[in-house]
């Protein structure tokens, strides 16, 4: 009896211990992706002016230890003079004002599988019609697990 409460006992460690999941370190992400307008091809720079109706390519770099998985572009206006906590750059506003028809621009896009660097580049028109002033153009990355960076950019909308 005696041998096999031991055996029992010993058995049911060995299935404890083996069934505990190790706290490896080295395989938790817990670094945030990054993001990087500044090389030749990064645009818009802070300050750029864009003009209506003219194509313009946004291009920023994306890197991750691990692996990224997706980006989106946003553009809005700052006619109420706003701020972003991870604004690159500041310019000159112009005076606040109401917007009466103002350009909004959000898309999400993925990332190719396994990448841990990628370039951002999204041709897009700024329409004729809409109002002329100060904006901000944003960039968000995520990674596979969750982290997210972002930056914004404070760019002008000219005739």
């Amino acid at each position: 009896m005696k041998i096999t409460l031991k055996y029992v006992f010993f058995l049911s460690l060995l299935a404890i211990i083996t069934s505990c999941s190790s706290d490896d370190s080295n395989d938790k992400d817990e670094e945030k992706p990054t993001i990087s307008i500044n090389y030749t091809q990064g645009f818009p720079q802070p300050c750029t002016l864009l003009k209506k109706g003219e194509t313009y390519n946004f291009r920023a770099q994306v890197t991750d230890n691990k692996a990224l998985a997706s980006y989106s572009l946003d553009m809005h206006h700052n006619f109420d003079h706003h701020t972003h906590d991870d604004q690159e750059g500041e310019c000159n506003l112009y005076p606040v004002k109401q917007a009466v028809n103002p350009f909004i621009y959000m898309e999400n896009f993925t990332v190719p599988e396994g990448s841990t660097s990628y370039e951002i580049n999204v041709s897009l028109t700024i329409p004729d019609d809409i109002d002329t002033g100060d904006y901000h153009c944003a960039y968000s990355v995520t990674d596979k697990t969750g982290w997210q960076s972002r930056t914004s950019i404070d760019i002008k909308i000219v005739d």
